[in-house]
Order: C-alpha cells, then sequence, then structure tokens
C-alpha cells in the first residue's frame, strides 16, 4: 500500500459533476466536496448526466459504472470521443472491486477509479490530485523518443506523426517515464509523481501496473520501451 496527502488547495469555483443514481452517496460526496470549496453538481440519470457534462463543462467527472438508461461505460466512451471533453478528467465509482472491472474502466478513458463503499476524504484527495497535476503543464515542451513524441503543451501523444488516444493519468505517467530515461521509477515514485501521493491515503501499488499495461497497449510496437524491472518498477529505454 501506498498512501496520498490530503493537500490543502484552492478550489473556489472549481466544479464538479457527479453522475450516480444513489441518493446517498450523492448527498454524502455533495457535502465533502462543498465543504471543501467545491461547486458540485449531480445528476441521478445517465442521459441528464451526459447532457450536463457537455453543457456545464465541469473540472472533474465522478461517474458511476452502472446508471439507469445509458450507462456509466457508454457516457465515458462518448465523452472521450467529443473533442470538447475528451480530457476530462474522470473517476469511475464501481461497487465490483474486481481488477477486470477496473482495467475496463481505465481501457475506456478514466483517470481513476475508485471502489464502494469509499471515504469521502479519499475521494477528495484523489480529485485534488488530479486537478492539481492538470494544472502543471508547462507552457511548450516536447518530448521524443524514437517515433514517439509527447507535446506536453498541448497534452499529445503522437506516434509517427499520428496522434495517440490516452488519459490523464496515461499521459503525466508517461511523461514520468520519458523524463527519467534509461532510471528505474519504483512504483512508490510513481504513485508520488502521478497521483501525487504521500502519507494519508491508500492507494494500491497495483494501480501502477494496471496503467502500465492500458499504456503499453496504445503504444503498440513501441512498447517494449517501458521495461518492467521485476519487483522494483519501471524503465523507460530512449534506444
Amino acid at each position: 500500500m501506498f498512501f496520498c496527502a490530503n493537500i490543502r488547495l484552492k478550489m473556489a469555483n472549481e466544479t464538479i459533476l457527479i453522475i450516480e443514481d444513489e441518493k446517498n452517496i450523492v448527498e454524502l460526496v455533495k457535502f465533502n466536496l462543498e465543504q471543501e470549496g467545491f461547486r458540485v453538481l449531480a445528476a441521478s440519470r445517465g442521459n441528464t448526466g451526459l447532457e450536463m457534462a457537455l453543457r456545464e463543462k465541469p473540472a472533474l467527472l465522478i461517474l458511476d459504472l452502472m446508471l439507469p438508461e445509458i450507462t456509466g461505460i457508454e457516457i465515458c466512451k462518448i465523452l472521450r470521443q467529443n473533442p470538447k471533453t475528451k480530457t476530462l478528467p474522470i473517476i469511475m465509482l464501481t461497487a465490483r472491486g474486481t481488477e477486470a472491472d477496473k482495467v475496463l474502466g481505465l481501457e475506456l478513458g478514466a483517470d481513476d477509479y475508485i471502489t464502494k463503499p469509499f471515504s469521502p476524504r479519499e475521494l477528495a484527495a484523489r480529485i485534488k490530485a488530479i486537478l492539481r497535476r492538470s494544472r502543471e503543464q508547462p507552457e511548450s515542451e516536447m518530448m521524443r523518443a524514437g517515433p514517439l513524441e509527447l507535446d506536453i503543451s498541448r497534452h499529445e501523444l503522437r506516434l509517427s506523426g499520428k496522434k495517440i488516444g490516452i488519459t490523464a493519468k496515461e499521459f503525466q505517467l508517461l511523461r514520468a517515464l520519458m523524463g527519467s530515461c534509461g532510471r528505474v521509477l519504483t512504483r512508490e515514485v510513481l504513485l508520488e509523481k502521478v497521483w501525487g501521493c504521500d502519507n494519508s491515503i491508500n492507494i494500491e501499488t497495483r494501480t501502477v501496473d494496471m496503467h502500465i499495461g492500458q499504456l503499453r497497449k496504445k503504444l503498440g510496437k513501441e512498447s517494449g520501451r517501458i521495461v518492467t524491472i521485476k519487483s522494483v518498477g519501471y524503465r523507460f529505454d530512449n534506444d
């Protein structure tokens, strides 16, 4: 296990949208996030939530996997295909904690997942970490490795000139690895760099492995650049 710091950030006027059909969960999340300074909108049905996500342009979306009318899976797909919402940070909520469910959420483009029941404090910390990382992008920077180009300012990955769709977490993970090219980064270090972790909330190091797996699939023939160092972590090779 590794732990995330409950870092106080100035979140006034940041809008969080939660699409969840369990009223008690919505009320709990809404209360706690409003205490942190967020503006919280909520929808209990999939179609309504999708319309709100497109209209309100929230800073982050909390999305339940199982919803009436249209599932969280379908909503995630639609948002990732829309140019206006393709980079919207998404945290998936699931009542099922199996690895298959978590991998599915990541494959669909979710940036993070959390299993019910969960701690509102943990959810708030994950939201803050995601939003903080999204603000830390420099104005212009390009990382290259063979046919791979990671455009920091445009938040894009290109392979032989062709844009590859990756989630915000996958982008941050690849950026951390490429930025330390040739050096081994432990899972704990990657959790700190990508998830903003420190020492108050549980996040399994397995989370890193799952994101690495999804990233490798998208890199195709270049996936071998991410080398697994058994029982330690990962290394990115430029040659």
